[in-house]
């Protein structure tokens, strides 16, 4: 296994990697992370930028009725349930958490629409914790190089737990997106400029036999 030469690697490839949803809050985060499913993040900044002008805290997204944010967020995709999940994880941030963001990774996924994919973004990027949210470039990436061999989200992000050390987890998350958006793409990967190439299962079963 290569795990140690692959991580100083993507490392070295995008040093600056961080998230590219735009927020300046964790509530903002949380927000942007729930419209972010399926959905890319170009398009949830753009929606965020209009809904977050008057309605950045879980206060004022409460003065919102499901009508009025559908509207809002419409463009994101699955509106209804994402709207619904926001104004109930609003409500319970309100009304259990005095108004913020809970920082322990149990309180956020007892929240609406907070699965462990977005309660570890949160959870990492907003409070520094560690943790690895695996989302479609991650689970790709991971397992095209090896660095985990799992048919689902949940066996990567244990088996990267495993071969990552803590201190990397949130970092590897964001390098392993860098590398999925601009090299390892999903239909495409431009395996011939990849510099992980020398360490990839992909790359050695479908171009060394």
């Amino acid at each position: 296994m290569h795990e140690r030469e692959i991580l100083t690697e993507l490392e070295r490839l995008y040093p600056d990697a961080r998230p590219a949803l735009h927020y300046n809050s964790p509530y903002e985060l949380l927000i942007a992370v729930i419209l972010s499913a399926q959905c890319t993040d170009e398009r949830v900044n753009k929606v965020t930028a209009e809904l977050f002008k008057e309605h950045n805290t879980p206060q004022t997204m409460l003065e919102l009725s499901q009508e009025e944010l559908e509207r809002y967020i419409y463009s994101c995709g699955f509106y209804h349930n994402k709207a619904a999940h926001i104004l109930s994880a609003s409500k319970d941030i309100v009304e259990k958490f005095g108004g913020q963001v809970p920082g322990e990774h149990a309180q956020l996924k007892s929240l609406a629409g907070v699965g462990q994919k977005t309660a570890n973004v949160v959870y990492a990027v907003a409070f520094g914790g560690d943790a690895i949210a695996v989302d479609t470039h991650v689970f790709r990436v991971s397992n095209r190089l090896g660095l985990a061999h799992a048919d689902t989200p949940e066996k990567t992000e244990r088996q990267l737990k495993d071969v990552i050390p803590q201190s990397d987890w949130s970092k590897a998350h964001h390098w392993l997106i860098f590398h999925g958006r601009r090299v390892c793409h999903s239909q495409r990967p431009d395996c011939p400029n990849c510099t992980l190439r020398q360490w990839c299962e992909l790359y050695g079963k479908t171009f060394k036999g």
